[in-house]
């Protein structure tokens, strides 16, 4: 049951994997002209208080920020403490996603001055969401959503503020060196291309032109120069460590047996795995397999790390293609290796694109809050219904040729493997390997896979199992109490609704 229309606008509910079909034309931003440009190139103001004036910031218009630099971002906050002081309302914040750094975000969401938020939702934004606070509804999407919505024209954004470590005065910019470097600035790639207004904010200006530019100062009206753009060293957001628990190494070492088994690990083969201390593990996994077989992949995608560029720098594969860079080795590592490709969501995850990378990759690792009998799968929200998490890239990753969630059978003694999940995020036709600590899970629409597995010495069991064995510890757990109030929508790669999240019973 989902809307079809959402703050004001027609929505569209989902209608199954590739069967929405766009119509139309890509959005067009305004044509602009050299007339009203300086013929010097020197697009700088004084200050960021001033480019938004300048850009006609008023009541109602949607603003764009990304999050390149994770918990370390400096420019959001400083956007809508200017709106308030200048008494402008009814704000849409269009973020690529949102972090704990952004809670003082919260009394604006209050007092009027944010009417809603287009974007992840996490931590604190999220329980601020979940308790039916936000005067809009929520919307949450990939990244890859994202880009498509900017390009489709569902997201019209006013004005676009872009955080960059290196700028030149014409507004080129890029990631990748200064002293705030944060790696690629792909995120930011649609708002500089689609936006009316896009003001670009770095702590370090140098002289035309700034190379390798990530953004084109072409799309850019003005550049502001401040003190410090952010905070690099935050952009290790949560773990980037392998993991030292013994489950969640069981549960990386039986992913990595299971790919070796099914045939995935081979010379050439495409990978990706997310940046959490199991998915790293299982990369270490997958290099030693590599290693010892005189192997190589062709290609790792991610979200890079240490670890990821140990890797590349080893030879155990050809390119890096990155779509966040998750430490301060993956940003040297960019700025070094030829190899190492900053990418974008349009290149990798847009669904309305002519293809993408995500359909190419022969295996991802990805993580879930829940899981169902029909591994339909949950990363927004948690059993207790609290929305604390963004979509990431995680639903456009659901493309790849085998899609594995290694996840604990259980969390805090609550079963991770429901009924039904709490937020469909993906739908289970998409989602091919569940593996627990207790066994693994293959879905049965792939024979393939269970054809390999005959004989395997590996836990294989259904998914009714292996919910059965967590009810059998923890015991079945309560479902949430809603309300019948929608805060946020759920949108599926192809821009159509696939669920929505409801306001906790209080």
């Amino acid at each position: 049951m989902v809307p079809t229309e959402i703050n004001g606008q027609a929505a569209i509910p989902y209608k199954g994997v590739g069967k929405h079909r766009p119509e139309g034309r890509k959005f067009a931003p305004r044509i602009a002209t050299c007339i009203d440009y300086p013929d010097d190139g020197d697009k700088r103001v004084p200050t960021l208080k001033d480019a938004l004036i300048k850009s006609g910031l008023k009541d109602g218009m949607v603003i764009s920020t990304h999050h390149h630099f994770r918990n370390g971002d400096l420019i959001a906050n400083q956007i809508f403490d200017i709106a308030h002081e200048l008494g402008v309302k009814n704000l849409i914040w269009v973020p690529s996603a949102s972090f704990e750094c952004h809670v003082p975000l919260i009394k604006y969401l209050e007092d009027g001055t944010i009417h809603h938020i287009e974007g992840s939702m996490n931590g604190s934004l999220g329980k601020f969401t979940s308790h039916g606070k936000m005067k809009g509804v929520g919307i949450l999407r990939s990244h890859g959503g994202r880009y498509q919505a900017i390009q489709d024209g569902e997201v019209q954004i006013d004005i676009a503020v872009i955080a960059a470590p290196t700028a030149d005065p014409f507004g080129n910019a890029t990631g990748d060196r200064g002293p705030a470097a944060c790696g690629l600035l792909g995120f930011a790639l649609a708002d500089s291309q689609y936006a009316d207004k896009v003001i670009v904010v770095s702590d370090t200006i140098v002289p035309f032109p700034c190379v390798p530019w990530q953004i084109q100062g072409n799309y850019v009206d003005y550049v502001v120069e401040v003190d410090k753009v952010g905070i690099p060293e935050k952009i290790v957001s949560g773990t980037t460590e392998v993991t030292k628990s013994p489950d969640r190494l069981l549960l990386a070492e039986m992913t990595a047996q299971f790919c070796d088994e099914v045939g995935i690990i081979r010379d050439g083969f495409s990978f990706q795995a997310g940046a959490g201390g199991t998915a790293l593990s299982i990369g270490i996994y997958f290099s030693e397999m590599l290693r010892a077989r005189g192997m190589k992949a062709r290609f790792a995608r991610g979200g890079s790390n240490k670890y990821l560029v140990k890797m590349l720098e080893e030879g155990l594969t050809d390119f890096i293609l990155d779509g966040q860079t998750f430490d301060l080795e993956g940003v040297r590592s960019m700025r070094e290796n030829w190899n190492h490709l900053n990418t974008s969501p349009f290149t990798s995850y847009n669904y309305h694109g002519k293809g993408n990378f995500a359909s190419m990759i022969d295996v991802v690792i990805l993580g879930a809050t829940e899981v169902d009998v029909s591994f339909n799968a949950n990363v927004v929200s948690h059993s207790d219904g609290l929305l604390l998490h963004g979509i990431g890239g995680w639903q456009n990753c659901l493309a790849s040729k085998c899609v594995i969630l290694p996840i604990p059978l259980f969390r805090d003694r609550i079963p991770v493997i429901l009924d039904e999940v709490t937020t469909i995020c993906g739908p289970g036709e998409l989602i091919d390997v569940i593996v627990t600590e207790r066994g693994i899970a293959v879905n049965p629409k792939r024979k393939d896979l269970l054809k390999k597995l005959n004989g395997s010495k590996l836990p294989i069991k259904t998914i009714e199992e292996l919910k059965a064995e967590a009810e059998k510890i923890c015991g079945k757990p309560a479902k949430p109490k809603f309300t019948d109030k929608i805060v946020a929508a759920v949108k599926w790669v192809d821009g159509t609704v696939i669920d929505v999240v409801r306001q906790i019973a209080e």
